[in-house]
């Protein structure tokens, strides 16, 4: 098994980066091969409209725009898992992200019958990272995000999603105008609930990449 494990948070070292080494070590645990990406680390943009894919006389479910985008989608058609984490900013995910899901998907997707022409198998757990508390997730963002979960059914394998909610922004609040925000309650849900989204985001590696 081949899992491609995707940080799509500007941010090295923070909780998105933690939720995917903790996913990264799951699918380790499994026997399956990794490979850890920094997708800001990459440059590229999203899907330009070519429509080259599109195009009779060339393969399908390939993308044809060149960048540092190109190896990394034939890496993941090439694989058997795909492990990605985005911060949510305004209630979406990052630009990166959603540059990544279109350049991915477009091109395996049939504008004759609105079909995949991906093959293969690729399961899918995603990881959402968050400000907001659990409660508001559920009521305003949950739905709105599945949109986003259906588009990587095109890979024709299983989707994992999970929030990690009400996380720590900063080490300390008070060098910030971010009054709205209690350190001490985002502190008590650091030790309380993230270890447990931690444990989590290990068992979905582990399950997704068997």
């Amino acid at each position: 098994m081949k899992t491609i494990v995707i940080n799509a948070s500007p941010r090295k070292k923070w909780n998105t980066a933690e939720v995917m080494q903790a996913a990264q070590k799951g699918a380790e645990s499994v026997g399956a091969e990794t490979e850890y990406i920094n997708l800001y680390d990459l440059v590229f943009k999203g899907c330009r409209s070519c429509l080259i894919c599109k195009m009779k006389d060339k393969t399908k479910g390939k993308c044809y725009w060149r960048d540092d985008l190109t190896p990394l989608i034939e890496k993941i058609l090439d694989a058997d898992a795909l492990l990605i984490g985005t911060p949510i900013y305004f209630g979406e995910p990052t630009s990166e992200f959603r540059a990544l899901v279109e350049r991915l998907i477009f091109c395996n997707l049939s504008y004759d019958d609105g079909s995949s022409y991906y093959s293969g198998k690729v399961n899918v757990g995603i990881f959402y990272t968050m400000n907001a508390p659990f409660d508001f997730f559920e009521k305003n963002m949950k739905d709105s995000l599945a949109s986003t979960e259906f588009l990587f059914s095109f890979l024709n394998g299983e989707v994992v999603s999970y929030p990690i909610c009400d996380t720590l922004q900063v080490h300390d609040y008070s060098k910030y105008n971010m009054a709205g925000f209690s350190q001490e309650l985002k502190e008590k849900q650091l030790i309380l609930q993230y270890p447990k989204d931690i444990e989590k985001a290990f068992e979905i590696g582990a399950e997704l990449s068997k």
